[in-house]
């Protein structure tokens, strides 16, 4: 049975006096790929976000490759192997393609950009000149996840990876993340809306609703009575 590489235990966030996690209870474990689903406005965004260090935690643990990170500054979880694409992409939209991959390749000491980049989007190193904002929308997107691989994480965290992107991306983005899942041992914890997407990506799910731990599981235990209950709009 695989080791859990991020465990979040009793984690409460608020924003200002609005508390909006409330003693949330989360698992990856060690090779998977876990999906954090729920409607929007749960508090998924804000998990991530918390156990990337860029809202601090009111209380709780956060366990990474056994290790408290919950003290932990932004710099040094992502200099210890957690990498996160946030929702919206983020990237840098003036400086091209390559300056973006190099930018996060200096966060662990590093010049060369790792082959696997290139290797899985090609389309990155045919515009490596070009401007990150003259990309196309599925584009940016994988220059997202490939600045994520340039710091070699052992655990990759993906915000809404196909929100607002064309449906034939979509596919290539959820066959990468399978391919790094399952190929190159790479885990990754999701936070996705798309129901069809998350069962052919993951074999996992945690569901949070009003900033709570609702329920957790095998993919294939995902049954339409917590779909009906905690997913549909």
């Amino acid at each position: 049975m695989a080791n859990d590489l991020l465990s979040v235990a009793g984690l409460n966030q608020f924003y200002g006096e609005s508390h909006t996690l409330w003693d949330i209870d989360l698992v990856v474990p060690e090779g998977g790929c876990t999906c954090l689903m729920g409607r929007n406005g749960v508090g998924k965004t804000t998990t991530l976000k918390t156990i990337m260090g860029l809202l601090p935690a009111a209380s709780g643990a956060i366990t990474f490759d056994g290790a408290g990170i919950a003290d932990w500054p932004t710099e040094r979880r992502a200099r210890g192997g957690i990498g996160y694409v946030p929702q919206g992409r983020e990237i840098f939209p003036l400086l091209s393609v390559e300056e973006n991959l190099r930018i996060a390749r200096a966060a662990v000491g590093r010049r060369d950009i790792p082959a696997l980049v290139y290797d899985l989007f090609p389309v990155l190193e045919e515009m490596r000149h070009r401007r990150g904002g003259d990309l196309s929308g599925g584009q940016q997107q994988q220059l997202a996840i490939g600045r994520a691989l340039c710091l070699e994480p052992s655990l990759l965290m993906l915000d809404e990876p196909t929100e607002g992107i064309q449906p034939n991306i979509v596919r290539e983005i959820g066959d990468i993340i399978r391919r790094l899942n399952r190929e190159q041992g790479l885990t990754v914890l999701l936070v996705e809306q798309k129901l069809p997407f998350a069962r052919r990506t993951a074999d996992t799910f945690a569901i949070l609703d009003r900033g709570r731990s609702v329920a957790a599981g095998a993919m294939e235990e995902l049954g339409e009575d917590l779909v009906q209950k905690y997913l549909t709009v």
